[in-house]
Formats: C-alpha cells, sequence, structure tokens
C-alpha cells in the first residue's frame, strides 16, 4: 500500500492525458446540464405536456447528483478509479440515450435518474484521480486547465440546445453525448490510472440511508405542495417523515465513530454561515439558468435559437467577473462583499420582472451580462467563505456536504420558480402554452421574477452575521465552476 503522502507510479503518457480524459468528461457533464433548459418548451411541445411542469427532468439530475455525491470517493477507493469513471461514463451516456428514446415525461424523468448517477461520480472521481497523481505544486494549474471545458460547457450549451431544437429535433441533445462518452471511455481505459486503497475506511451506509431519505422526502413533499399533484395530506406526511429522517440523522452523526458529515463542521462559523447563505442565496440563482430560457421562448415569443444565443452575455459576464472577485473580496472582506451583493443579486433577479416584449435585445444583453457578474461573484465568494476555514480533518466532509448543498439548492430553486409560475399563471393549460398564447403569461414570468428576488435578498441578512475579521484573507475559489 502507498505511504500517505506518496504518489502512484504513473508514466508519462498518463501524466499527460489524464487532464485532457478529466476535463472531457467535466465538458460532457457542464455541457448537458446547460443544453437541456433552452431545450425544455420544444419537448414539451413534442410530449403534450405543460413546458411549466418540465422541471420534474431538471430537478431528477440535480437530485440524483446531491444523493450520490457522499458515496463518490469511498467507492472510488474500494473499486478503483479507473473502473468507477469508466462506470459513470457509461451509466451517463445510457441516460443521455435513454433520454433521446423517452415518449413521456415520466421515462424522462426515469432517464435522468440514470444519467445522474453517472453525473454524481464523474467529476469527484477524476478531481480525485488528478490529486492523487499530481504533486501539489502542479495541482492547481492542472484543475485551472481542467475547469477550462467546464466553462465552455455553459458558454455553448444554450446556443447549442437552442439550434438543435429549432433546426433538428431536441433528441439531438442527449444524442451528442454518445460519440463524446464513447470517446471518454477508449481513452479513460487506457489511461485513467487504477488507484484504490487496500484498506477504504468503512462507509456510514446507515447515516447514508438516513441523509438521502431525508432529502427525497422532503424535496418530494416541497414539490407537491408547489404543483398540487399530490393531495395536502400526502405531502404533510412526507414533509414530516423528511425532516424525522434528517433529525435522525443528525442524532446517528453524534454517535458514529465515521459519520457522512462530522457536526463539527458546524462548529465552524464561517462553515455555517456560509452553508446556510449558500441555501437561500441559491434558491433564486439556481432557478434563473431554468426560468430564463422559458421566459425568452414562452413569455417574450423567442425562438428556441434566439433564446439560446441571447443566454451568452450570462456566461461572458461570469467570465468576466473571475478576474475581479478575489481582488475585491480581499480588499473588502467577506461580509461586505456578500450583504452588498446578496442584495444586488436579489434585486438583479428581480428586475427582470421590468423586461418585456418591447425590450431591445441590447439592453437585454446588457442586462443578462450584469446578472452573470453579480452571480458570479456571489459563487466565489459563498464557496471560498465556506471552505476557507476548515482543516485537514474536515476537509473532505466539509466539500461534500458544500457539493451536496450547491447541487440540492439549484433542485429546490427550480421546484420553487416552477410553482410560482403555476401559482400566479393561475394553472395555465398545455393548450394555452402551445397555441400561441404564451404573451399572457408574461404577468407570471414578472411575478415570479419578483418572488426569486426577494428570496434570494433574504440570504444577505445570514451573511451579515459574519464577523468582519472572519474569512479567509487569502480567498481562493476552489467551488467547481459556476
Amino acid at each position: 500500500m502507498l505511504a500517505e503522502n506518496e504518489r502512484p507510479p504513473v508514466d508519462a503518457a498518463t501524466r499527460r492525458v489524464l487532464p485532457w480524459v478529466v476535463a472531457l468528461a467535466f465538458f460532457m457533464q457542464t455541457l448537458d446540464t446547460t443544453i437541456l433548459n433552452t431545450a425544455l418548451p420544444g419537448m414539451a411541445a413534442d410530449m403534450g405536456e405543460n413546458p411549466l411542469r418540465m422541471q420534474a427532468a431538471v430537478v431528477a439530475y440535480l437530485l440524483t447528483v446531491a444523493l450520490l455525491i457522499p458515496a463518490s470517493g469511498w467507492l472510488a477507493d474500494r473499486f478503483g478509479t479507473r473502473r468507477v469513471f469508466v462506470w459513470a461514463i457509461v451509466l451517463f451516456t445510457l441516460g443521455s440515450l435513454a433520454c433521446a428514446l423517452s415518449p413521456s415525461l415520466k421515462a424522462l424523468v426515469a432517464a435522468r435518474v440514470l444519467q445522474g448517477i453517472g453525473g454524481a461520480l464523474l467529476t469527484p472521481v477524476g478531481r480525485l484521480a488528478v490529486l492523487r497523481v499530481f504533486p501539489k505544486d502542479e495541482f492547481l494549474p492542472v484543475m485551472t486547465f481542467i475547469a477550462l471545458p467546464g466553462l465552455l460547457g455553459p458558454l455553448i450549451g444554450p446556443a447549442l440546445g437552442g439550434l438543435l431544437v429549432q433546426y433538428a429535433s431536441w433528441h439531438w441533445i442527449f444524442l451528442i453525448n454518445l460519440p463524446v462518452g464513447l470517446v471518454g471511455v477508449l481513452v479513460a481505459l487506457r489511461h485513467m490510472p487504477q488507484l484504490r486503497s487496500d484498506a477504504p475506511a468503512p462507509f456510514d451506509w446507515g447515516g447514508f440511508a438516513l441523509f438521502s431519505l431525508g432529502l427525497v422526502l422532503l424535496s418530494l413533499a416541497l414539490q407537491g405542495f408547489g404543483e398540487a399533484i399530490l393531495s395536502p395530506a400526502v405531502c404533510v406526511v412526507m414533509l414530516v417523515a423528511g425532516l424525522a429522517c434528517v433529525m435522525a440523522y443528525w442524532l446517528h452523526a453524534a454517535r458514529a465513530e465515521r459519520p457522512l458529515f462530522s457536526r463539527a463542521l458546524f462548529a465552524i462559523p464561517t462553515y455555517r454561515i456560509g452553508l446556510i447563505g449558500n441555501v437561500f442565496a441559491r434558491l433564486g440563482s439556481g432557478a434563473t439558468p431554468f426560468l430564463m430560457p422559458m421566459f425568452l421562448q414562452l413569455g417574450l415569443g423567442y425562438s428556441p435559437s434566439v433564446a439560446g444565443l441571447s443566454m451568452v452575455p450570462t456566461v461572458l459576464g461570469a467570465m468576466l467577473s473571475k478576474t475581479l472577485a478575489i481582488r475585491l473580496i480581499r480588499r473588502a472582506g467577506y461580509r461586505r462583499v456578500l450583504v452588498v451583493n446578496t442584495l444586488l443579486l436579489g434585486l438583479m433577479i428581480a428586475s427582470f420582472a421590468l423586461i418585456d416584449r418591447q425590450t431591445t435585445h441590447l439592453w437585454l444583453a446588457l442586462h443578462l451580462a450584469l446578472f452573470g457578474m453579480i452571480n458570479s461573484l456571489q459563487f466565489t465568494a459563498m464557496n471560498t467563505l465556506t471552505l476557507g476555514d476548515l482543516d485537514a480533518v474536515t476537509a473532505s466532509s466539509g466539500n461534500s456536504l458544500l457539493a451536496v448543498v450547491m447541487q440540492l439548492s439549484m433542485s429546490l430553486g427550480v421546484a420553487t420558480s416552477s410553482a410560482f409560475l403555476l401559482l400566479y399563471s393561475g394553472g395555465a393549460g398545455v393548450a394555452q402554452v402551445h397555441q400561441g398564447l404564451g404573451g399572457a403569461l408574461l404577468p407570471a414570468f414578472h411575478a415570479t421574477f419578483g418572488s426569486l428576488g426577494a428570496m434570494a435578498a433574504l440570504a444577505a441578512f445570514i451573511f451579515y452575521q459574519l464577523r468582519g475579521h472572519e474569512g479567509s484573507p487569502d480567498a481562493r475559489d476552489t467551488s467547481s465552476p459556476d
């Protein structure tokens, strides 16, 4: 067995190709995440579904990823990085094929769950392999290289999704994953090292079951309340059962020798505040990538291709903000940056209610670019604050829990925005939307943006609890590309 600080022996070709393999998987995952949102109205029309109820296809994937992230490290230690990574690509690719062949929303949701199982393992296992192969002084440059394709996915995903829906069919947004997945499997079999632990640490299966069941029940209950697809009595039962499971996990973690997430994490003020702030801030900002393409198509009457291209300024603004965020945080401090920027984020989300069919493309582009800058600064500040004070003992568990919360918050944000849309639209039916009466939905979209903006702004009160000196002075963006 390797010593703790000993690097596994790998050949020069593996060291050269491994970053490309992980980058390819990362690109495939981020592209799929962003390409779907623009295609949802077209998919709904083909399946005879209400576009305002298509969020289940997004929530199913995000929730599956959130549930399985905690198990990714243990699976890699138990079965080896190459085996788990290859199976992750295979499952993600098969899930993509199943999505393309789905005749109904229910089949699509099931396929997205399969896709999410692969997606939950791709990035964590790839990052783990890079961490073990490359020494500390090379890790940051390699991870920076790997993150670049992750930025390209959100840049080209919405535009590509719109073009494929308008000029081909929505099935191609999933079928394009097949050749990429095939190449990824062949290269991974040759160049991904098979790293595993001879004595993997025991996994907290009991805590994992309680935590996962609690998240699923809470998510289903909140979605059931919002969409009125389940009776109120059933939703209340699931809500209470979900809270009971979460509390049972909290008690379990106090006694377990190696809990899934240590309770000691919440004794760290910056981690506690950053994690809770993440939940509420992302309820608004996490819903925007899902809501905006539908707003542009159903509310403003844009074609799928124009709607997709209109999203590009958001990503360009986020890229620009990445170069300024760290310097701003170091100069002004976390408390000031997060309180002010969270209020600005809520205001920006709510201000989309001012956009109507008379708004010019140039003004919309500037609006989305500014939102992208503020949103990216928010993610960078929240994530570096949350992880900045973790030590060697709490880093792994803390990073894993943050990843789960990020995915779960986006899932809840999508479900919440869909519930607001249905509420404010008075339950507009399929025929109303698909017969060209989408302009009637404009007030519902405006009210939804206003509600989401107010929810996001409330997180400023959470970040206000920070003390002026709290937060790492040398902030680093350790998050996945947000």
